[in-house]
């Protein structure tokens, strides 16, 4: 039998954080991991849409308990005062959900400098999973579920690039970010293990999902044909959002789940259908340039995982 919402087991008194949490496949999530009885905070960059998309949950679930949390991960101020907000309100958390992020947008710069899709994709859910730490490991079998995409596959991690520094191609840029987003779930669980930490990290990819995350790009690009055929391929090819949700809710939920994983769409070459186990890259794999990266990650945000020291 094909694995659905219906299958997540009951999450009451449970905590999770689902980023970007009002649009896309994060609010389907959030609102599955609702309706099965945790306690969600909905993490999200624009306040307006963050407050509709809590009044539309708490129609669909009457009682959910849930409430909304300004985080922009452009912003690494915005992402501590996130994370000292949530500390200071929350004993623990059970589960993180890395799920926002942009694609293929023109060259654009974080608060900080850094490239739009890198800062946003990585770095940012670099350095709120480092300032949530220590609230994930006061829970046992606490999981930290990051958004990757099969894009991951043409991606390159330049060290000397990063950035844009030296030059700037879109798509190159987005398929590097979700390579980063793979190195650094493998490398956290490598991490974790050696600090004999109660911690799985994980990662999932949607297939192709409709959502507004194909048309955002062009629309900044202000390409009204880019627009157009992005929402044309949405329709011919894209299946729902909850469709799409379904693999972050497998690796979020399913008992079977173990650190390193990655899970995906098991139809059409991993474009739609039910989740299912997915594999990585090789890249995806590589622990020296994942150990490289996350060097990097916490001299870029100033975010250091001292929780994570060996044992």
């Amino acid at each position: 039998m094909p694995w659905t919402a219906a299958d997540i087991p009951d999450l009451a008194g449970r905590t999770a954080v689902v980023t970007g949490a009002n649009s896309g496949i994060g609010y389907p999530t959030a609102l599955e991991l609702a309706r099965h009885g945790a306690q969600v905070v909905l993490a999200c960059r624009d306040e307006g849409r963050g407050t509709a998309a809590v009044r539309r949950l708490t129609t669909e679930v009457p009682g959910a308990r849930v409430e909304l949390a300004a985080l922009d991960l452009a912003d690494l101020a915005s992402v501590r005062r996130f994370a000292e907000s949530f500390s200071a309100a929350h004993p623990g958390l059970d589960l993180l959900v890395n799920n926002a992020g942009v694609m293929a947008l023109p060259l654009r710069r974080t608060a900080e400098g850094f490239e739009m899709q890198f800062g946003t994709n990585h770095l940012g859910h670099f350095a709120l999973t480092g300032r949530l730490l220590p609230q994930l490991l006061t829970r046992p079998g606490s999981r930290v579920v990051t958004v990757s995409s099969e894009t991951h596959r043409m991606g390159r991690v330049d060290l000397t690039n990063l950035n844009a520094e030296r030059s700037y191609r879109r798509w190159r840029a987005y398929a590097q970010s979700k390579l980063a987003n793979l190195l650094f779930t493998l490398e956290l669980q490598r991490r974790a293990e050696a600090a004999g930490a109660d911690l799985v990290a994980a990662a999932a990819h949607p297939g192709y999902a409709a959502t507004n995350l194909q048309t955002a790009g062009a629309r900044m690009s202000g390409s009204r044909l880019r627009a157009q055929g992005a929402l044309l391929l949405n329709r011919l090819f894209g299946q729902p959002a909850e469709m799409g949700a379904l693999p972050l809710l497998y690796a979020a939920t399913n008992p079977t789940v173990r650190g390193g994983d990655y899970v995906g769409p098991v139809g059409r070459r991993g474009t739609r259908g039910h989740p299912g186990p997915a594999v990585t890259s090789e890249r995806a794999r590589d622990a020296d340039i994942a150990g490289r990266l996350w060097e990097v990650s916490e001299r870029l945000t100033g975010v250091r995982y001292e929780a994570l020291s060996p044992a």
